[in-house]
């Protein structure tokens, strides 16, 4: 049975599930910042994965890394495995713009993290259901 590491279930809020992986958002307002974690057990390597979630893993990324880009106005993808803190297998997908908070180093640990306000979330949430329209993405219900 699939379980989010709790690291990631603390750090991220849960935007809905493609036919493999569950979208999540860090909880950085910094920068958009997605992370895609197959969901499959026990799994902390691309490898461990069977060849058709390969594919699945690929296509979700490409898919999600595409419409991140034009809709928030990225001028470079930043997309990366590395599980050194979380063992689980996720990749994070992150939009960079050359006037974002750590341009041109990488987003780990450079600056606190911005929790999202409501409003932000909700403009965000609003902004994903526009582009992100696919039959095989479901978004998860908003919190109340």
């Amino acid at each position: 049975m699939f379980v989010l590491d709790p690291r990631l279930a603390q750090d991220t809020l849960h935007i809905g599930d493609f036919p493999l992986c569950r979208l999540l958002l860090m909880n950085d307002a910094n920068y958009p910042w997605f992370i895609l974690v197959p969901r499959r057990e026990e799994v902390s390597e691309l490898f461990q994965l069977d060849a058709a979630d390969q594919r699945s893993l690929l296509r979700e990324t490409s898919l999600l890394a595409e419409v991140i880009k034009d809709t928030f106005k990225a001028d470079k993808m930043n997309i990366a495995t590395l599980g050194n803190v979380v063992a689980q297998l996720h990749m994070h997908v992150v939009a960079r713009r050359r006037n974002d908070a750590s341009w041109p180093a990488p987003v780990w640990g450079r600056h606190p993290a911005q929790p999202y306000t409501e409003d932000l979330l909700s403009e965000l949430r609003a902004k994903l259901r526009l582009v992100l329209t696919s039959e095989d993405f479901r978004f998860a219900a908003e919190p109340v």
